[in-house]
């Protein structure tokens, strides 16, 4: 079978404009948006977390669109909320599908990952310089060496919340990780999941010059909780309360992130503003463990096919979304909650 070489993870952290806007203090402020998302989740600080934007980019040019306006309500409403971009390249799939703008730029399947990863770490590195923190999900391990050093706060997916290799993985990134319950709804898989990524663990990766290597980790103690629902939605008030009781009794810091899109809507990004506003309802009365909420976001409402002829830009290709015009609100409303919780 025929191999293409990749560039390593120093080339390609050096290449072009990411290279460029990264020499430029990106590195300093990604160090302070990872410090401040842990201060929310540990409640040192009262405000609330935010991860919102599309479920995957396929438009870098228009998801920087987003990001400017998203940037600008982060500053509208930093003094109660802290806003991170969800700035997600891979897609995790059940069967097949396409799998993010980092595995498959070209969105037709041929697979140019090192087309993917130069134009994946340019998109990062350009959100990055809108002075807001990015959000990750890690779906491939080896490509978590490719991206890591720009993201703020990462996840853990349902479909791989169980992966030994993910949960190591989770163990060694410099970020808060969030594991999110798989997809029956069991909230059991992702505490355990918390658990293992608290550890210190010594598992194979790759070095920044390309080499496989023994990674040794220490731990990561800002791992987090993601309930994000199952055939199920597990949001309200007393899911909520249930899973703190399973992560209390596991030892583990008593703290939750309630995905607003996935089982919590039904996959109907219509559903999302009612989530939201029960979560935010949650917090404006009181519950300081329910540390943040996410919500899947883009330029239009919905979602198209890649066969469904000449793509729109502004329009997700794999989750639907809610529009920016009925995004904004709802950040206003978590704004509220959480300065009346505070």
């Amino acid at each position: 079978m025929p191999e293409d070489t990749l560039p390593t993870p120093a080339e390609a952290a050096a290449h072009g404009v990411a290279g460029a806007i990264a020499a430029h203090g990106v590195a300093d402020a990604v160090a302070g948006h990872r410090d401040a998302v842990a201060e929310v989740l540990s409640r040192r600080d009262p405000r609330l977390l935010v991860v919102v934007g599309p479920c995957s980019v396929h438009d870098p040019e228009a998801a920087l669109d987003y990001a400017g306006l998203l940037a600008g309500a982060a500053e509208r409403f930093s003094d109660d909320l802290v806003v991170v971009l969800r700035a997600y390249l891979e897609k995790p799939r059940t069967v097949s599908g396409w799998t993010g703008l980092l595995p498959d730029p070209t969105l037709d399947g041929k697979g140019d990952i090192a087309t993917g990863i130069r134009r994946g770490r340019a998109f990062l590195a350009e959100a990055a310089a809108t002075g807001l923190p990015l959000a990750y999900e890690f779906v491939d391990p080896v490509v978590a060496h490719y991206v890591a050093d720009l993201v703020s706060w990462g996840a853990i997916g349902a479909r791989t919340v169980a992966s030994q290799p993910h949960r190591h993985l989770a163990s060694w990134l410099p970020m808060p990780v969030g594991m999110k319950n798989d997809v029956s709804g069991h909230v059991g898989t992702a505490v355990d999941a918390v658990r293992a990524a608290g550890l210190s663990h010594a598992f194979p990766g790759v070095s920044a010059d390309g080499r496989l290597t023994t990674l040794r980790s220490t731990g990561n103690p800002d791992a987090h909780l993601v309930l994000r629902g199952g055939p199920t939605p597990n949001y309200d008030a007393a899911n909520v309360a249930a899973a703190l009781a399973a992560l209390s009794a596991a030892g583990l810091p008593p703290r939750v992130v309630v995905d607003a899109s996935h089982g919590n809507s039904g996959k109907d990004h219509d559903r999302q503003p009612a989530v939201v506003a029960d979560l935010a309802a949650q917090v404006a009365g009181g519950n300081r463990a329910l540390v943040g909420v996410m919500v899947e976001s883009y330029l239009s409402d919905g979602r198209q096919d890649l066969t469904a002829g000449p793509l729109r830009p502004d329009l997700s290709v794999t989750d639907s979304c809610l529009g920016w015009d009925r995004t904004a609100p709802l950040l206003e409303t978590l704004a509220r909650a959480a300065l009346r919780r505070r």
